[in-house]
């Protein structure tokens, strides 16, 4: 059974799809053990209460260093024994210290298809917004190994969709939300849960599915 830790700041609706995934037998052999935010607020913190999940508020700002927040969010994650650590809407930067221990054990959900409109300041609707004025024509979402770089670990799955005449950034968010994040972050999940991903020479390799 693999164990995943999910990282949050807002209101989990990746956290959901993942849920429902299980809930459906789509996700199998897998199970969320802890939701951590980095916000009181964050709703995602309720949907995991809901299913009866435990939860962990851990923000940087509580805590006079960056090496003291980074071993209380690793204390946590080791306390839960999580195989997998999932970024599901996780607006703070992952210590490098818990990238050196989970490595190649963190995935990343992004908005876009890498390496289009990614890296640093490329978070939420400010992907959107800089899709459309680009004026591209397709968008999309990408699963990624998580490693040192802002969006620059191997790429696991890419969904591609339709960008429509008219789109506001909102809009386009959702319909990313619908016809790829939600579908591609559960796939990986499974993917790993059943061995079938493998990082060799910084790519991803997807063994028989």
């Amino acid at each position: 059974m693999l164990k995943i830790g999910v990282l949050v700041s807002g209101g989990g609706t990746n956290l959901q799809a993942i849920l429902d995934a299980m809930e459906r037998g789509s996700i199998r052999d897998a199970s969320i053990e802890v939701v951590v935010s980095n916000k009181t607020n964050a709703y995602a913190l309720e949907r995991a209460k809901k299913h009866g999940i435990p939860t962990r508020c851990i923000s940087p700002k509580d805590y006079d260093s960056r090496q003291a927040f980074s071993e209380a969010l690793s204390e946590a994650l080791s306390a839960f024994q999580v195989d997998l650590i999932v970024l599901a809407g996780y607006l703070v930067i992952l210590p490098e210290g818990i990238i050196r221990s989970y490595a190649g054990r963190i995935i990343n959900i992004h908005p876009s298809l890498i390496p289009s409109f990614c890296g640093d300041g490329f978070y939420g609707l400010k992907v959107h917004e800089a899709a459309l004025q680009r004026g591209v024509r397709v968008t999309g979402a990408t699963v990624h190994f998580v490693d040192e770089g802002t969006d620059t670990g191997p790429i696991l799955l890419q969904k591609a969709v339709e960008v429509r005449s008219g789109d506001t950034p909102q809009v386009l968010q959702r319909r990313v939300m619908e016809e790829a994040e939600w579908i591609i972050l559960p796939k990986a999940i499974d993917l790993i849960a059943h061995g079938k991903v493998r990082v060799e020479d910084g790519k991803a390799i997807l063994l028989e599915q």
